[in-house]
């Protein structure tokens, strides 16, 4: 007897990666993050360096192996990846627009949606300031994600940001912290 009441089974809640990249043409940041109801965690994250490749055409081959690699082993649902932003050197835009074109391909040979997030949105998103520096948002995604947080991998924190954003962007969240202030405020634990 159940004196009146209903038992529901709650259905599992449902999983999802998302891998986020940084493309660069010297480096490249990757990072996996697994979505399981409303917690989230990393599974992987790194970084590919390209410096050592003498061509540009070298480079983006790697970027579209690698890129192929980490979605055979992870098989993540979908791709972020942050889109190049202007700057002075048209050059050096072009080479950057190749990479993201071919990470692109990368996901898209494997039917995996994609997605184009701009660095001020990221930033944004994960840190409540759209000029934040990339180590002000690696400070945040380890506080956020719970990991601790290397210099040399800047670009790697950055592409686990662009998968944050991408999250908090689907409304599976109602948005990411504020600022630094407000995440402090309420998650007095998480930060030292």
């Amino acid at each position: 007897m159940n004196n009146g009441f209903i038992i529901l089974n709650k259905p599992p809640a449902k999983e999802k990666i998302i891998l986020g990249m940084d493309p660069g043409t010297s480096v490249m940041g990757y990072g996996l993050i697994l979505i399981k109801g409303s917690e989230v965690g990393v599974i992987q994250y790194g970084v590919i360096h390209l410096s050592k490749y003498p061509s540009h055409a070298l480079k983006l081959k790697k970027i579209f192996d690698r890129v192929i690699s980490i979605i055979d082993d992870f098989h993540p649902d979908e791709v972020a990846l942050e889109a190049p932003f202007y700057g002075k050197n048209i050059q050096s835009m072009l080479k950057l627009g190749r990479a993201q074109g071919v990470a692109m391909a990368a996901a898209l040979s494997k039917d995996i949606p994609i997605t184009e997030y701009a660095p001020r949105k990221v930033k944004q998103s994960v840190t409540g300031n759209g000029n934040a520096s990339k180590e002000q948002v690696a400070s945040m995604i380890g506080a956020i994600l719970k990991i601790e947080v290397k210099d040399k991998l800047l670009d790697a924190t950055d592409a686990l940001a662009v998968a944050l954003c991408h999250h908090y962007n689907e409304g599976k969240t109602s948005s990411g912290p504020k600022s630094w202030k407000s995440f402090v405020k309420n998650n007095p634990g998480r930060v030292k």
